[in-house]
């Protein structure tokens, strides 16, 4: 048995790496979004100061690992085989789990996520002994801490609501007194805001970053608590005439606040989340040690894991800190994380990654009447006053523009350490993933980044993440519940399989994030508002035409096949590709505002062609979704499959319109136009041979066809693929006639010149 628990401590192990990766690539949005979405300094310049702090920060973290070994259960209550299955459903949960939300690109908290692993860990099996023991249910307070959980759920509620509104009203301020244009307002109020701000940072390395590090001793502890105002005030004096001094030498002091804002938030990441990824395995190694320490008996109660003796070793520490600080650099999910909270606060217009629902519509209406009101009291000209700080500064490029700038992301830093120091000193559960969010959304509602355009898009994506806050609680507990419950009654058999299946499933994860990257990349270039003129909008139409007509030809043979065979879950699949293409051509007219909006003088002519082209695009779709959608609805309801001749003959126009739109598809990625004449030649073959299998199905009717519901399907399909057949040709001679006139244009002025 002894081998067993040896294999489980490598199976622990790695799994201690692989959640390390994927917790990282969670939390680095605590850290780097307010760098990353003010441009402050360069990206890898930001990086290596996130990378120091988080380095630092993993070899202060050793006072921490004490929650996952007695924070949340009482081990003297436990065998050595309880606790090894424990802490194996959490690190098993905690890897899928961190995984799906990294996928998802949603922030959550590492903390809840392992609190309640190992609440719903303990509680299954003290649950477990007590009706095997024919115990009383009472007793369940005597396994597990109960006040941890509690703590977690009001830190959720407390976080929210403090970090937004604190948020918000320092970001209103700062933004009055500096406005956009805070370049002439800094040398008056830079040096008492750079003072305000270093020092509540720097207050927060001491108080929350290093506070549980191994050379904080109790002595100095004390002696800091009960010198607290006299560092603040020490702190202020110093950090303000080290503002002032930036700024006399014209140096940007909100730069300065946001790189060592970046190290501090990095450095109490690293301190005090560390544990979340890698205190339960080194808690299942020290629970080893003192299981060997005590003969190897695997039912012997593990009340010494309680021991305040027990520290964590400083080199696991250091490889923990090495991993988190490579995850940093390579994760690709981290980026996806971190781009939800900037998409989230960005200044500008565009794709919002979130749907309005009814509590987002409810929520900017009523701000909306109490807007009114508010501007109906306040003096007219205080209002102008008011609003003209908050113009929007103008970029002469799009690439030099950022999400928001380096005044908001200063008060981001600046208002997160206070909150979170301060709630720490005040032993308040504030957590620091939910404190960064939601101080960080405050500061967007409050600089009117949500305006009347995305309002309803960023209240809903908020609260879609504040709703995945308290489904990792629920999920995380009842998800390892589940598995300690399946070890404990399948043993060894049970750990074989789940390892073999958090293998294929973390596989799966990554196969289909890789395919979904690639799919963004390329609907990304199907999005590009940087046009400028007739030849890129050329380019541009072609690139999207094509892209189109190849999902449109790969759809109508697969719904085509898939309804000859009856094959209702591979049409429930082409449901799903429709979806994204019905997506990719509706954000392609959303986009349009800004298309027109960069197009140079000389070529504003392109606006209207191109309209017509997404119209034109719009139409195939539609038809398309009429095949896909109704053949789907007439399996689904177990309607007479269509007959053999209906089949052959839909096949037979599948395979003129696979050749036209093959031949359609090749022009339009080689940009070879010239074709296109003869394309357009076989448009009446193929509208003949649809109107012969209209004309073969009305003789059917009159004298073998005996349902309804397929005769509907049938002249529904031949009918709609009319349409599309209709608007492809129509799009090919439009394109062919603009074409042409650019050509003419072209001509007339290499004549000219």
């Amino acid at each position: 048995m002894e081998q067993v628990y040896i294999v489980m401590l490598v199976a622990l192990a790695i799994l201690a790496i692989i959640d390390l990766m994927v917790g990282v690539a969670n939390d680095a949005v605590n850290f780097l979004n307010s760098g990353i979405g003010s441009k402050a300094v360069s990206f890898k310049t930001l990086m290596i100061v996130a990378s120091i702090g988080v380095a630092l920060g993993a070899l202060f973290s050793s006072g921490m690992m004490e929650i996952a070994r007695s924070g949340i259960f009482v081990p003297s209550m436990f065998t050595f085989e309880d606790v090894m299955m424990i802490f194996l459903a959490v690190m098993i949960t905690d890897v899928l789990l961190l995984d799906i939300f990294n996928s998802l690109g949603f922030p959550t908290s590492t903390t809840v996520s392992v609190v309640f692993e190992l609440l719903g860990g303990a509680v299954c099996l003290a649950i477990y002994k007590i009706a095997t023991q024919d115990g009383d249910i009472d007793t369940l307070s005597a396994y597990i801490n109960t006040a941890k959980a509690s703590e977690i759920v009001s830190s959720i509620l407390l976080s929210v609501i403090i970090s937004f509104t604190v948020g918000a009203f320092v970001m209103y301020i700062s933004r009055i007194v500096f406005s956009f244009h805070y370049e002439q307002k800094v040398k008056y109020f830079g040096a008492i805001f750079g003072g305000i701000g270093i020092t509540a940072i720097t207050y927060f390395i001491l108080f929350k970053g290093i506070k549980s590090s191994s050379f904080m001793t109790p002595e100095l502890k004390d002696l800091m608590k009960e010198n607290q105002f006299y560092i603040i005030l020490a702190n202020f004096v110093f950090w303000t005439v080290f503002s002032q001094v930036i700024i006399s030498l014209k140096q940007n002091i909100f730069k300065i606040i946001i790189i060592i804002g970046t190290f501090a938030l990095a450095l109490a990441f690293a301190g005090n989340d560390l544990v979340n990824f890698i205190g339960v395995p080194i808690a299942a190694l020290q629970s080893h040690e003192i299981y060997v320490a005590n003969g190897s008996d695997a039912n012997m109660l593990m009340g010494a894991l309680a021991s305040n003796e027990i520290k964590a070793n400083f080199w696991l520490l250091l490889f923990g800190g090495g991993i988190m600080v490579y995850t940093l650099w390579t994760s690709k999910k981290a980026r996806e994380v971190i781009k939800t909270g900037v998409d989230l606060s960005r200044q500008s217009e565009g794709t919002e990654k979130f749907d309005a629902n009814n509590l987002s519509r409810i929520i900017v209406r009523g701000s909306i009447y109490v807007g009114q009101l508010i501007n109906y009291v306040l003096p007219k000209s205080l209002e102008v006053k008011i609003d003209k700080r908050f113009e929007s500064r103008k970029y002469a490029k799009k690439e030099e523009k950022p999400a928001f700038d380096m005044v908001r992301a200063a008060v981001n830093l600046m208002v997160a350490s206070i909150l979170i120091a301060v709630g720490t000193s005040l032993k308040l559960p504030l957590s620091t993933t939910y404190v960064t969010f939601m101080v960080a959304m405050g500061t967007s509602f409050a600089d009117r980044a949500w305006d009347r355009e995305s309002a309803v898009y960023r209240v809903a994506g908020v609260f879609n993440v504040i709703g995945g806050w308290f489904v990792t609680a629920f999920v995380a507990f009842f998800m390892a519940s589940t598995v300690v419950f399946l070890l404990k009654v399948g043993k060894v058999f049970t750990f074989v399989g789940l390892m073999i299946l958090v293998g294929i499933l973390l596989y799966r994860s990554g196969r289909k994030y890789v395919q979904k990257t690639k799919e963004e990349e390329e609907q990304a270039k199907l999005k590009r508002e940087d046009i400028a003129t007739i030849k890129e909008v050329m380019s541009e139409s072609s690139a999207q035409i094509s892209r189109v007509v190849a999902s449109a030809r790969s759809l109508y043979a697969d719904v085509i096949n898939n309804l000859g065979l009856q094959d209702l879950n591979k049409l429930k699949e082409n449901k799903k590709k429709l979806k994204k293409l019905e997506k990719e051509v509706d954000d392609l007219k959303g986009n349009v505002y800004y298309f027109i909006k960069n197009l140079d003088e000389t070529s504003v002519e392109g606006s209207k062609f191109y309209i017509l082209i997404l119209g034109y695009l719009q139409d195939m779709v539609q038809s398309i979704g009429y095949i896909t959608n109704n053949s789907y609805s007439h399996i689904n309801n177990n309607h007479k499959n269509l007959k053999f001749n209906q089949i052959r003959d839909l096949k037979s126009v599948d395979n003129q319109l696979n050749h036209l739109f093959e031949s359609l598809e090749s022009s339009f990625v080689n940009e070879k136009f010239d074709s296109i004449a003869l394309i357009l030649k076989e448009k009446d073959q193929l509208l003949d041979s649809i109107s012969e299998l209209i004309q073969k199905q009305i003789t059917r009717i009159r004298t073998t066809e005996n349902s309804p519901k397929n005769s509907k399907l049938y002249f529904g399909l031949l009918l709609e693929t009319n349409d599309l057949i209709k608007a492809t040709m129509n799009l090919l001679e439009l394109f062919q006639e603009f074409d042409n006139h650019v050509k003419t244009k072209n001509t007339i002025k290499k004549v000219m010149v």
